[in-house]
């Protein structure tokens, strides 16, 4: 209240002034307070419309100003702000998209790249440091003279004319006679070599150099086999699925993946194995297909395949021209999944609904469900160890407890399989933690596929429909239509 009526103050006594003297006024003199309200009413006036007009030039003042202002905002708006591109420059979108891919595949090449040389370079030093015992041998140098006391037949005559005189001395001065012995033997270079040729420790490494050949040499002769493992219901055992598993046959022997799977990685042969096996996935599939048989088959691809295109492209075509190999399902590892850049995800969506997914060689239990989902996974395996000794670090386990991990991938239409079920005691805890699926040892080793099924020629094309033979007709008909 104080600023108001200090802001009014003046016009309050003004008021007061003109009540207290135009109210006598007004009674003595009625024509002077008349005369004199209509001055003041004047001066009131005048006063007003001079607070009018200079109130309305600061309002247009103040427009103009907030009209400046809002060009210059403006003006740096556009300025600020690139020029969006029309919509119907659909060419540079293509291009930029195309660019985006090319990228993302040079860039899984590098870090494939990087991996392979990092596991080579490791190799390269395990493989320096195998030899760094063999400076050791030298200490078993100590029976050299031994062999060479006891068999010194070349050397014989000189020995044999040095010691001629010690004989009379001193049994003292035998030793250092033996002394000169060994002092003068290891500066021959002759006799050193001759107990080293064995060298059972340094043929350490050639067995290992032998079966990389071989396993090379197997693999460039197609001696490739498909084994065939069953995945069963829990606790029916009914058999659902199979996964193929690939095994070499070196010098008549079976080799496991284990083995053979890093030489080919460091040949840079991991995209033909899965092209063969690949090829005789597709037979077993058309095969289980024409049997009727609604079992699937899973392949596991190596995470190398990912970054060659064509295997993924030259998949699709065939699966589109076999509607049969829809029960053909491509596995990848949970670190796959988990890195797919947007051309390897691209190319795996194109093949979405024509075969499908799975998830196995798992890592911990942090599934991303609706990821998953959305990438068309329909099976996730996961080692059977994990779901029933998950350990105590917590990064592994998932944020559901392990029973209720079944029924949470159900519900987005995911099956679980406990893989690697080697014990019978582990399936009755399975099937309490409500594992739907299993496979293993437990339940059926992996056997191979009978070579007629592989061997059975692809299937003809169904004939063309017999077409009748034309009508002859003669000549005078045909003028008669005509007519």
């Amino acid at each position: 209240m104080v600023p108001v009526l200090g802001r009014y103050a003046g016009l309050l006594a003004a008021g007061l002034l003109a009540l207290v003297v135009l109210g006598p006024l007004a009674v003595f003199a009625p024509l002077m307070s008349a005369l004199a309200l209509g001055g003041l009413a004047a001066v009131a006036a005048g006063i007003a419309q001079a607070r009018t007009a200079s109130l309305k030039a600061r309002c247009e003042k103040l427009s103009g100003e907030v009209d400046l202002l809002s060009r210059r905002l403006l003006k740096a708006e556009t300025a600020a702000v690139p020029p969006r591109p029309e919509s119907g420059d659909a060419a540079l979108r293509a291009e930029v998209e195309e660019l985006t891919v090319e990228l993302g595949l040079l860039s899984g090449i590098v870090r494939d790249l990087t991996t392979v040389v990092s596991t080579q370079d490791s190799e390269i030093a395990s493989l320096k440091a195998r030899p760094e015992p063999r400076p050791e041998l030298p200490p078993a140098a100590v029976p050299e003279p031994a062999q060479a006391q006891t068999a010194p037949e070349p050397d014989g005559p000189a020995l044999t004319s040095r010691p001629h005189p010690i004989p009379p001395a001193a049994p003292s001065e035998r030793v250092p006679a033996a002394q000169p012995l060994t002092r003068e033997l290891p500066p021959e270079p002759a006799p050193a070599p001759r107990p080293i040729p064995p060298r059972p420790v340094a043929r350490a490494p050639a067995p290992w150099v032998e079966s990389e050949a071989e396993i090379v040499r197997a693999f460039e002769a197609d001696a490739l086999e498909i084994h065939l493992q069953p995945v069963v219901t829990l606790p029916q055992r009914k058999v659902t699925a199979y996964e193929a598993l690939a095994r070499l046959r070196v010098d008549g022997r079976l080799v496991e993946p284990e083995a053979f799977l890093p030489v080919l990685e460091r040949y840079g042969r991991t995209t033909e194995l899965d092209r063969r096996m690949l090829q005789r996935a597709s037979i077993v599939v058309r095969h289980l297909a024409r049997r009727g048989s609604e079992t699937l088959l899973t392949y596991g691809l190596s995470p190398l395949s990912l970054f060659e295109p064509g295997l993924l492209r030259e998949l699709a075509r065939t699966v589109a021209d076999d509607p049969a190999l829809a029960g053909l399902v491509i596995a990848l590892p949970q670190a796959s999944w988990n890195g797919l850049d947007g051309g390897q995800r691209g190319l795996l969506l194109s093949l979405r609904g024509r075969i499908g997914f799975s998830l196995d060689r798992a890592e911990d239990l942090r599934f991303d469900v609706a990821q998953l989902a959305g990438l068309g996974v329909g099976q996730v395996k996961v080692p059977a160890d994990m779901l029933l000794r998950p350990g105590a670090d917590r990064r592994l386990l998932s944020d559901i407890a392990i029973e209720d991990l079944a029924p949470a991938l159900a519900r987005a239409g995911i099956r679980l399989v406990a893989t690697g079920v080697t014990d019978e005691a582990d399936v009755p805890d399975l099937i309490d933690l409500d594992i739907p699926y299993g496979q293993g040892a437990a339940f059926a080793a992996p056997r191979p596929v009978r070579a007629e099924v592989l061997a059975a020629p692809p299937e003809a094309p169904p004939p063309p429909p017999v077409e009748p033979e034309p009508e002859r007709r003669p000549f005078r008909s045909v003028l008669r239509r005509a007519v």
